[in-house]
């Protein structure tokens, strides 16, 4: 009989499964498997969730790395975006050492500086990979020992970016659809709306 999938509610991280079977040759050899998801996380959105949870199925050390990125004018500060992700993939690390560290420099430098062996990407749309497949090329002739990984998005976060929940929550929308809810109450208090507007 074929199992049917799993239903889950719109915006629900999917659960993660056999990350303990996908490790376990790496750790026979020895090996320590450290990956980096790079980002603004301005905010932390359930999409990018989706992705880190997804993420810790393939390593034994997930390091998140929060951009500055003072060229994109973030809501909220480097500390305020490195405490809300450290504070929401902890839920999601399933026996994985999970970290989260601020960076200024190249991403293929800071890789190296963390000791990385892949970088993890999330792609959404067509228009994503086309970026990503640039970014691929120039990072691989700088070191062409760390390699990038790619996980498609949900179907449930396809069209979930940080730029349209903030847009939405400063217009009084149902932002809270698209972040958990300790990021949505911090969303609030940066725009100054209530709840259930």
């Amino acid at each position: 009989m074929t199992r049917r999938p799993e239903r889950r509610a719109a915006g629900e991280p999917r659960p993660v499964r056999g990350s303990a079977t996908a490790r376990s040759s790496l750790a026979g050899r020895g090996v320590k498997r450290i990956g980096l998801y790079p980002g603004t996380f301005d905010p932390i959105t359930n999409g990018h969730l989706d992705i880190i949870g997804r993420a810790v199925k393939l390593v034994d050390k997930l390091i998140i790395g929060v951009a500055i990125n003072e060229g994109k004018d973030p809501l909220f500060t480097l500390e305020e975006r490195t405490k809300m992700v450290m504070d929401e993939a902890r839920k999601l690390a399933n026996g994985v050492e999970i970290e989260a560290r601020p960076f200024d420099n190249l991403l293929m430098h800071f890789a190296e500086q963390c000791g990385a062996q892949m970088i993890i990407r999330g792609l959404r749309a067509v228009s994503d990979f086309e970026y990503e497949f640039q970014m691929v090329a120039m990072n691989q002739r700088m070191n062409d020992e760390i390699e990038t990984v790619f996980l498609m998005a949900d179907p449930h976060h396809q069209a979930v970016s940080s730029r349209l929940v903030k847009e939405i929550a400063r217009l009084g929308g149902r932002a809270d659809l698209f972040v958990p809810e300790a990021v949505h109450e911090k969303l609030l208090g940066k725009y100054g709306t209530k709840k259930g507007r």
